[in-house]
C-alpha cells in the first residue's frame, strides 16, 4: 500500500484533542524492495494512526536552531546546523510523527541500499527499537545481519524481525522459523529480540491478527510497538551538556547555549568545563519559555555561570563530582561510509558533538564479518566495513564511553577536502597511556639552534613521480648548501626504507604510514635548527598537507613536475617497464594514483629545467624569501 494512499486519512484526524502518552522512536530497515514503505503504510492505516503535527513542527523548530532534545548523538552531528548541511553533511531519513490510542511514535524510515548504511545508521543513533523487514523469500541477506551489528553498536536495544511478504511463501510456518532459528544467535546482544510474520499486503498480523497465520502465537507488529517498555535512563546519569554556541548579546551576559546530553541540572550546582578543569556554579537556566529553575536531558537551554571562565564551542560543561574522560586517544568501534578506502595514519576531521579535531587511526584491531561475527585481521577498512580502531587527535577531547552515554560518546569522521561525512563512530574506552605524556619544556628551544647555525629550520619537501628527478635534484641543493656553510640533512626515499621503514611496502596504507614517519623525523630534525630536504614521490595531498601542517610554518613543497612518458623513458631503475609489464603492484602512476600539488611554493618543470638550473632556483628561493639568514 502506497504513503499517499494512507497520509490523507491520517491527517485528516489530526485535530483530536491531545493526551500524555509515553513516546516510542523507533526506525524501520532492511534490504532494498523487502517492502518496508509498504509495512509502514499498512500500519499507518489499519491502526487508525494519527499524524502528530505537534511533534513534527517541534522537530522542526528545534532542527532549525541547531539544538534538539529529539535527535541525540549522530543524527544531530549530521543534521545540528544548515552551515553544516550545505558544506555535504546530508541525510537521507524520512522521518515521521504519528499517534495512536496507546502511544505517539517517531518512526525513521531509513533505505535500504547498501550504500546508504550511513543513513541506518543515522537512524540507529536516536531509536530505541528497530523494525528490520525481511523478505520470507529471500530470508536473511549480508544486509540483514550488517543492520543488526549496526543496530548494537549504536545502542538499540529493541529489535523486531518481521517477516515480510509472507503470503508469497504461502503463510508457510516451516520457512518463518527457519528464518527465525537463522536469526537467533545474532539476537542474543538485544533485550528484546522477536521475530514476527506479516504480510503488508493483506495486514495480516500488522495491526490485527488475520486469518492466515493461526500458528502464531505471539504479538502483533502494532501491540509490540505500543507495549515493549523501554529504559530511559538519561536523567539520573552524571550532567553533561556540550556548549555549541557561546551567547554574550552584552557585557552583561555570557551564556553557554545546548541540549543536556544527560542529568539534571539547577542554578547553585556545581559544574566544570571538562577540558580546563575549571570550576564554577550555574547561576540561571534559561529556555525559549524564560528562565528555569530546573532542566534535564534532552532539554535546549542558555546556561550561565558565577564566575567567568573561558569555555568555547565544542567544550562540555559537567557535573564537578563526575566528570567525563578527556584525552586525545581512545578505541572506537566505527562504521566505514566512505566510498574509498581507509588508511591508518592519514589524518581526517573528527567532529564529537559541536567540537572538531584533526585525527587518525593509529591501528584497526579487526575488521567484523558482520555474516560469521568473525573478528578478521585488516589493515584498511572498505565501504560499510565495521572495524575496531584507535584513534588519536590532534587536541584532547571530552567524551564517555558510547555504552553510558550515547550522545557524548559518539563522533563522525569528516574527509578534510571535500567534507564527505566518511565514518560513525563509538567510543569505547579512554587509551589511559595518552593522559601520562607530556611535552617536556626545554631551555634551549628551535629558534635559539637555528639562530646559532644562521639559518632558519626549513623542510624542503621535494614530491613527484619515479624518475622525475627528485633525488637528483635534492642532492645538488644540499651540496650547495654544505657548500655555504649551511648544516642541512637529506632523508631520501630509497635510503629511509633500508631502516626506519623497512617494514613498510608499497600498498595505500603504508604508504601513508611511510610519510607519517618520515614527516615526524623531518619536524624533529627542523626542531634542531637544520634545513631538511625530504625527496618522496609522496603520491597524495592528504599527508602532504599532514606533513604540512606538522611543521608549524617551516614546510616548503618542491613539485619536481615531470610528464609520465618522460619518466617513464628515463626510467633509471627498471621499474616502469616491470608495472606496465604488471611484475609490480601499486606502482606510482601506473596503477596507484599520483595526485599533483595544487599550491606548492615551488614549481620545477624537468622538461624544460636541468637538474643544476633547478637547484639553484631552490637555493635563490630560499635565500630571497630570509630562509638563509
Amino acid at each position: 500500500m502506497a504513503e499517499a494512499d494512507v497520509m490523507p486519512a491520517a491527517q485528516s484526524r489530526a485535530s483530536e484533542p491531545a493526551e500524555e502518552k509515553s513516546i516510542l522512536r523507533f526506525l524501520t530497515c532492511g534490504s532494498v524492495d523487502d517492502g518496508k514503505s509498504s509495512l509502514i503504510g499498512r500500519l499507518l492505516f489499519d491502526s487508525g494512526s494519527v499524524f502528530d503535527d505537534q511533534m513534527a513542527s517541534v522537530e522542526r523548530d528545534s532542527k532549525k536552531f541547531g539544538t534538539t532534545g529529539e535527535a541525540p548523538d549522530l543524527a544531530l552531528l549530521l543534521d545540528g546546523l544548515e552551515a553544516e548541511r550545505e558544506q555535504g553533511i546530508t541525510i537521507d531519513v524520512a522521518y515521521r510523527y504519528f499517534s495512536t490510542a496507546k502511544r505517539k511514535f517517531i518512526v525513521a524510515d531509513a533505505p535500504g541500499h547498501a550504500q546508504y548504511t550511513r543513513n541506518m545508521a543515522v537512524a540507529a543513533s536516536v531509536s530505541e527499537l528497530a523494525v528490520l523487514v525481511i523478505d520470507a523469500r529471500k530470508g536473511v541477506s549480508e544486509q540483514t545481519r550488517r543492520h543488526m551489528t549496526v543496530c548494537e553498536l549504536l545502542g538499540v536495544r529493541h529489535v523486531v524481525l518481521a517477516v515480510n511478504k509472507i503470503d508469497l511463501v504461502d503463510f508457510s510456518e516451516a520457512r518463518f522459523r527457519e528464518i527465525e532459528a537463522e536469526l537467533k544467535k545474532a539476537g542474543e546482544a538485544f533485550e528484546t529480540c522477536l521475530a514476527i510474520p506479516v504480510s503488508a499486503r493483506f495486514g495480516d498480523n500488522v495491526a490485527a491478527r488475520g486469518g492466515n497465520l493461526d500458528w502464531f502465537d505471539g504479538p502483533t507488529l502494532l501491540h509490540l510497538l505500543e507495549t515493549v517498555q523501554v529504559k530511559r535512563d538519561e536523567a539520573a546519569r552524571p550532567f553533561r551538556m556540550q556548549v555549541q554556541l557561546v551567547a554574550r548579546p552584552d557585557l552583561d551576559f555570557r551564556g553557554y547555549q545546548g541540549t543536556i546530553a544527560s542529568g539534571r541540572i539547577a542554578p547553585g550546582d556545581p559544574v566544570v568545563a571538562a577540558l580546563s578543569g575549571r570550576a564554577s556554579k550555574i547561576a540561571r537556566i534559561a529556555a525559549m519559555d524564560g528562565d528555569r529553575d530546573s532542566a534535564e536531558a534532552g532539554e535546549a537551554v542558555t546556561l550561565t555561570l558565577e564566575d567567568e571562565i573561558d569555555i568555547s564551542r565544542g567544550d562540555v560543561l559537567a557535573a564537578a563530582e563526575s566528570r567525563p574522560e578527556v584525552s586525545d586517544q581512545f578505541a572506537a568501534h566505527l562504521i566505514w561510509m566512505g566510498e574509498t578506502h581507509l588508511l591508518p595514519g592519514r589524518e581526517y576531521l573528527l567532529k564529537c558533538g559541536a567540537r572538531t579535531v584533526p585525527a587518525s587511526v593509529t591501528e584497526i584491531g579487526h575488521r567484523l564479518d558482520v555474516t560469521t561475527g568473525e573478528r578478521l585481521a585488516a589493515k584498511r577498512l572498505e565501504l560499510n566495513d565495521i572495524g575496531f580502531v584507535k584513534l588519536a587527535a590532534s587536541q584532547p577531547i571530552a567524551f564517555d564511553p558510547y555504552s553510558e552515554n550515547r550522545r557524548m560518546g559518539s563522533f563522525l569522521l569528516v574527509d578534510r577536502f571535500s567534507n564527505d561525512t566518511l565514518a560513525a563512530g563509538v567510543i569505547a574506552h579512554g587509551l589511559r597511556r595518552a593522559t601520562n605524556i607530556h611535552w617536556q619544556s626545554v631551555d634551549v628551544d628551535k629558534t635559539a639552534r637555528a639562530e646559532a647555525k644562521g639559518q632558519k629550520p626549513s623542510v624542503l619537501w621535494f614530491t613527484g613521480l619515479s624518475g622525475s628527478g627528485k633525488s637528483t635534484i635534492a642532492n645538488l641543493v644540499e651540496k650547495r648548501l654544505h657548500m655555504e656553510g649551511r648544516h642541512t640533512y637529506l632523508l631520501d626515499g630509497d635510503n629511509v626504507r633500508h631502516g626506519l621503514n623497512r617494514d613498510l611496502g608499497f600498498t595505500d596504507a603504508d604508504r601513508v604510514e611511510n610519510i607519517r614517519r618520515v614527516s615526524e623525523v623531518a619536524r624533529l630534525m627542523a626542531d634542531a635548527g637544520l634545513i631538511v630536504l625530504v625527496s618522496f614521490i609522496s603520491p597524495f595531498r592528504a599527508e602532504r598537507r599532514m606533513a604540512r601542517e606538522l611543521m608549524d610554518g617551516d614546510f616548503l613543497e618542491v613539485w619536481v613536475d615531470t610528464p609520465l612518458e618522460l619518466a617513464a623513458k628515463r626510467d633509471p631503475k627498471g621499474l616502469y617497464k616491470k608495472a606496465f609489464a604488471g611484475e609490480l603492484k601499486n606502482f606510482t602512476g601506473v596503477d596507484s594514483p599520483y595526485e599533483a600539488p595544487e599550491t606548492a611554493e615551488i614549481h620545477i618543470e624537468t622538461a624544460q629545467t636541468s637538474a643544476e638550473d633547478a637547484a639553484n632556483a631552490i637555493v635563490d628561493y630560499l635565500r630571497d624569501n630570509g630562509r638563509l639568514l
